[in-house]
């Protein structure tokens, strides 16, 4: 068995999260009652209001918060991985899990840029929608044709953001440049195109001043160095020598992802057995459409702890 981790991101909250968690195990109420952002990560993740979790400077800290108490009750069990990976956010976590952040600092830098990420698009109306059931190269038209339409607008933004497995596309930018791409999407075949439950116009070159204020901030946190390889998600593959973790975090913010090459990178590298961290089984979704030969296991649970401890030994 060759083992990785992969983090669940923004979008799957839900109230509630961890609760169970702070209640059985010191390791995770540790991490929760250590962290100090600005408001009270703890309270948002046990009790909300949904309004307030699904906000994105709260949702990042709590989103993280929780993976790295998974994480460490993963590892009083026996459990690490050998390697990690993370969909957008969860990319942060998958860090924390190779060793190139602490407990806390990867908690604080999310909240960082979880303000920053809000503060990009302020007075900004946008949108992100899944695409399902076309092709990469036909949901690249269609939003190029939808930004040719607006181009002569302030808000025209509009641009393919997450490549998350066949058949599921999610695009994102302005509202107006959005809704004109899910009618050429719809024409053009999609099956559906969901609106997504998250705050702002991810991975767009709407982020930049997203991007910029992290490399600000980077410049300014040590890095530890990576204990196990990390698939990231820019460029769907672990990086080289050359390649710089804040380099690669940067441009995160504001290109598009790729998470179905990065499923695939890790079956090539031997993964057969993946654990998605996090509310909901999304990833697990991804990865079963991807490589269907990979075993999941998703953790969202205390019994989901106990499940995993009695498949894996």
């Amino acid at each position: 068995m060759k083992l990785a981790f992969m983090y669940a991101g923004q979008g799957s909250q839900s109230v509630g999260m961890g609760k169970d968690f702070y209640e059985a195990y010191p390791e995770f109420r540790q991490v929760m009652d250590n962290t100090n952002v600005g408001f009270d990560v703890k309270d948002c993740c046990f009790n909300g209001p949904a309004e307030m979790l699904n906000t994105t400077k709260y949702t990042q800290p709590c989103m993280v918060a929780f993976a790295v108490g998974v994480t460490k009750v993963l590892k009083s069990k026996g459990i690490v991985p050998e390697m990690a990976a993370g969909l957008s956010l969860g990319e942060y976590s998958a860090l924390h899990a190779a060793g190139v952040f602490e407990d806390q600092q990867v908690i604080s830098l999310v909240a960082f840029r979880g303000q920053a990420m809000a503060e990009a698009v302020v007075d900004r109306e946008c949108k992100m929608a899944a695409v399902l059931n076309l092709d990469r190269s036909v949901v690249q038209d269609c939003c190029a044709k939808a930004h040719e339409e607006f181009k002569d607008q302030t808000f025209n933004v509009v641009e393919p953001t997450n490549y998350n497995c066949p058949g599921q596309i999610v695009i994102s930018g302005d509202k107006e440049p959005v809704d004109r791409a899910i009618e050429l999407l719809m024409e053009a075949g999609a099956r559906r195109c969901l609106p997504l439950n998250v705050s702002g116009p991810f991975h767009t070159s709407l982020m930049k001043p997203a991007g910029d204020r992290l490399k600000a901030r980077f410049a300014e946190e040590t890095f530890g160095k990576m204990q196990l390889p990390v698939v990231f998600n820019t460029i769907g593959r672990a990086k080289t020598e050359e390649e710089t973790i804040p380099a690669l975090l940067e441009k995160q913010v504001q290109s598009s992802i790729y998470v179905e090459d990065s499923i695939r990178y890790m079956a090539e590298q031997g993964i057969d057995t993946i654990v998605e961290i996090g509310p909901g089984s999304a990833l697990s979704k991804f990865v079963k459409k991807t490589c269907p030969e990979i075993t999941c296991y998703s953790v969202e649970k205390v019994e989901d702890v106990d499940a995993l401890v009695e498949a894996l030994a």
